[in-house]
């Protein structure tokens, strides 16, 4: 039987256990976009999880959706990111780059060039967005127009280029949590007549052309996409074909041979969970919302078909939590009110075992 301590090869990645650190948005980046000054040790703090997938980075300036986000498309970007990627490196960890557009998840006001949020329709999502004045409804979004959509094709292929340039060892094209890709899967958001709208085949048509240009960029062994099938996220819904979308959507990208698929489901998703594993032949990250982690308990998600398991909140709080699994020990407890925003506390300085504060 698997266990979490088993090494797996990824492709051209070879990895020490059966961990990873999710990505997860902090809201920590400097005005322009570039990583913030203690985002090099953050990510060095956890590099013993072997593959690091970073926080969203928007892949252009209408990618922003939150505060304080990182891009990936300049070359302050780029020298930002290299501090990064040299100090995970350094401590023997892989860093992927999330590719994330926010899609109609976004708020002139988070943004600095303060333009109206970009989504497949003009339809905004009836959830709340936090600004720099507060909670703010998010407001209507422009339509992009079928030569955008292909523009959006070519910054996800730009951007995986940068990031492979600023020393990443691979992009995990983020195509879930309600954010644009998964925007163009779901009917209540994608109103669209062209090709990229109407049919499932039409609405997962993005996803698979962005997977396709970045693979054919910087190689399919580098590139991951991560998928959320049917969370109701940004206020989506994926319809009562949500089933038959992702069996296709998955096979579709099978072809491509990427990296990794990476899934983020819940305990109800059992069977087309095991769908979508039986049709995807490389390594497949699988993160549940909610689970407890123990050693136990994540062996199980193995043995139902996981091939990596990427921890979340509790990684975020013990950046030595492969040794605290390891040995047994107790979880430090995250703190929900320095998640986002801020300086080192809540960020770097989470106590490692015997009370030290972490260091890279």
């Amino acid at each position: 039987m698997t266990t979490i301590w088993d090494p797996i090869t990824i492709k051209n990645l070879h990895l020490p256990h059966r961990l990873a650190l999710a990505p997860m948005t902090r809201s920590r980046a400097q005005d322009d976009g570039s990583p913030g000054p203690l985002a090099a040790e953050y990510y060095a703090q956890r590099a013993q999880l072997g593959l690091l997938i970073s926080e969203g980075t928007q892949p252009s300036a209408d990618g922003q959706g939150y505060l304080s986000t990182p891009g990936i498309y300049t070359a302050e970007h780029r020298r930002g990111w290299r501090t990064i990627t040299e100090a995970v490196r350094a401590q023997g960890g892989h860093l992927f780059i999330q590719l994330m557009h926010a899609g109609r998840m976004s708020h002139p006001d988070n943004t600095p060039h303060h333009r109206q949020g970009v989504a497949p329709s003009a339809v905004a999502p009836d959830v709340t967005l936090f600004t720099p004045t507060g909670l703010q409804p998010v407001p209507v979004p422009r339509a992009l127009s079928t030569r955008e959509v292909v523009a959006t094709i070519e910054d996800f292929r730009a951007a995986a280029a940068s990031a492979m340039a600023a020393g990443a060892h691979g992009v995990e094209i983020h195509g879930g949590n309600g954010y644009l890709l998964q925007q163009f899967l779901a009917p209540n958001a994608n109103q669209r007549t062209d090709r990229y709208g109407g049919s499932l085949r039409n609405r997962a048509r993005l996803v698979i052309e962005i997977a396709a240009a970045v693979a054919g960029e910087i190689g399919p062994d580098h590139v991951g996409v991560r998928l959320s099938p049917g969370r109701p996220l940004g206020d989506l819904d994926e319809g009562p074909q949500t089933g038959d979308l992702y069996r296709y959507l998955v096979g579709e990208l099978a072809a491509l041979d990427l990296a990794y698929l990476h899934l983020f489901t819940a305990a109800e998703d059992g069977d087309l969970l095991r769908d979508l594993r039986a049709a995807w032949p490389n390594a497949l990250l699988v993160l549940r919302a909610g689970r407890p982690v123990s050693a136990s308990g994540l062996a199980a998600e193995l043995a139902a078909g996981a091939d990596v398991l990427p921890l979340g909140r509790s990684a975020l709080a013990n950046p030595d939590i492969v040794a605290r699994l390891r040995t047994g020990a107790d979880l430090n407890p995250p703190d929900p009110a320095t998640f986002y925003g801020g300086s080192a506390t809540g960020y770097t300085d989470y106590p490692s075992l015997g009370g030290a504060q972490a260091v890279a």
